[in-house]
C-alpha cells in the first residue's frame, strides 16, 4: 500500500529529479565534447566523471524510494551530495592547475607506456596526442570544462543535500 505523499517527500523528489537531470545533462555534454567534438579528456577529466557515473543510478533509485523508504532515499541522496562536494574539490584542483595556480599531477600529460626501441619511440610520437591536465582545451565565459564542472557539482551537491534533508525529515 502506498503511503500518502508529504510535502517533504515531494520536495525531495523534485530536488532529486533536478539533480538527476543536471547530472545526466552534464555527463552527456562531456561525452559529446569527447566523441563528437574531438576533445580528448585528460586523466583529471576522466576522474571527474566518476561522480556522475555513480550518481545517476543512485539518484534514480533514491527517487524511486522517496515515498516508501524515505530514510534509505535520504542516505542515497546524502552519498550523492558528498560525491559531488568531493567532485567540486577535484574540479577546483584541476582548474587551478589549468590557471597555473599550482602544478597538476605528475602523470599529467605523460605517456602511459615507455618505448622499448627507437622504432617504437618514433612510431609512438607520430601516433600519440598528449592531453595535458594543466592546459584548458576549451573555455566559455572564462571557465574551462573543469571550472564548469565545479559549478555543476556544487549545484548537484546542493540539490542532493536538499533532497537528503527533506527525505530524512519526512514523516512515516
Amino acid at each position: 500500500m502506498l503511503t500518502s505523499e508529504t510535502p517533504e517527500r515531494g520536495i525531495a523528489y523534485r530536488a532529486g529529479g533536478l539533480a538527476l537531470f543536471i547530472a545526466a545533462g552534464v555527463i552527456l555534454t562531456a561525452l559529446a565534447f569527447e566523441h563528437l567534438g574531438g576533445y580528448a579528456p585528460c586523466p583529471l577529466c576522466l576522474m571527474q566523471r566518476y561522480a556522475y557515473y555513480a550518481a545517476i543510478p543512485l539518484l534514480f533509485v533514491a527517487m524511486a524510494l522517496v515515498s516508501e523508504m524515505p530514510r534509505v532515499a535520504a542516505l542515497l541522496f546524502f552519498i550523492v551530495a558528498l560525491a559531488f562536494l568531493g567532485n567540486a574539490g577535484l574540479g577546483v584542483y584541476h582548474a587551478g592547475a589549468e590557471w597555473k595556480f599550482w602544478p597538476g599531477p605528475a602523470t599529467c600529460g605523460t605517456a602511459q607506456a615507455l618505448p622499448t626501441s627507437a622504432a617504437d619511440l618514433l612510431s609512438g610520437l607520430q601516433q600519440t596526442h598528449v592531453v595535458r591536465c594543466d592546459e584548458a582545451a576549451w573555455t566559455f565565459a572564462g571557465l574551462s570544462m573543469a571550472g564548469w564542472n565545479v559549478v555543476a557539482s556544487l549545484i548537484i551537491f546542493a540539490l542532493a543535500g536538499k533532497a537528503a534533508l527533506q527525505s530524512a525529515s519526512a514523516r512515516d
